[in-house]
């Protein structure tokens, strides 16, 4: 967190928490909502001011509730998630980076979703693949030790046949099922964190 983000937060405890006003679409986007916005329910326009979103990447963070927010000052800017806290992209130096920046060099855990998206694991990183990156992480996956075919992966899919991995870091990370509805539940974030919840 910014210097100056903890000497606002001593200076100004009690200033109440914003929500719904800032979301994160399923390919790490950030989104102003106004209130017209979020009355039709709609995801927003998206950041690009450079300044802006260096400045929300250095101070999100999550509380004790799951909820995930933006530190602005003295103000919590709740985080309205479209798919799970931290959406990773595929990078050819460091296998993933995070929609902070942050290169993802460990993984822990590996989910394939019923609807085809992949959920990434490393302690309190839980990270969806930007739907665009699919493609190229197929190629990093094994079955029984060699490189999964499409026989192989729709084996494993339909009737959980064999052993899938993915190879990253040169280490082979066991793929796991998972249904997408359940992955809030399954990591503890909210996705939705509402004002009531304080």
């Amino acid at each position: 967190m910014d210097e100056l983000v903890k000497q606002a937060l001593a200076k100004w405890p009690n200033v109440p928490h914003c929500y719904g006003w800032l979301g994160l679409d399923a390919r790490g986007h950030w989104r102003m909502r106004d209130q017209q916005v979020q009355q039709q329910q709609l995801p927003g326009d998206k950041i690009a001011h450079a300044a802006l979103l260096n400045f929300i990447n250095r101070n999100y963070a999550q509380d004790e509730r799951g909820c995930w927010f933006f530190q602005n000052g003295p103000q919590r800017v709740y985080v309205n998630l479209e798919a799970t806290p931290y959406i990773a992209r595929s990078d050819p130096q460091h296998g993933f980076v995070l929609q902070t920046g942050a290169p993802l060099e460990q993984i822990e855990q590996v989910y394939w979703c019923d609807d085809g998206m992949l959920i990434l694991r490393h302690g309190d990183i839980v990270a969806q693949v930007d739907d665009r990156d699919i493609s190229q992480v197929l190629d990093a996956l094994h079955a029984d030790g060699q490189v999964a075919s499409d026989d192989d992966l729709l084996a494993w899919l339909e009737l959980r046949q064999g052993c899938l991995t993915l190879l990253h870091a040169d280490k082979h990370i066991a793929v796991q099922p998972l249904a997408y509805a359940s992955v809030p539940l399954t990591f503890g974030f909210q996705p939705v964190p509402q004002a009531d919840q304080d």
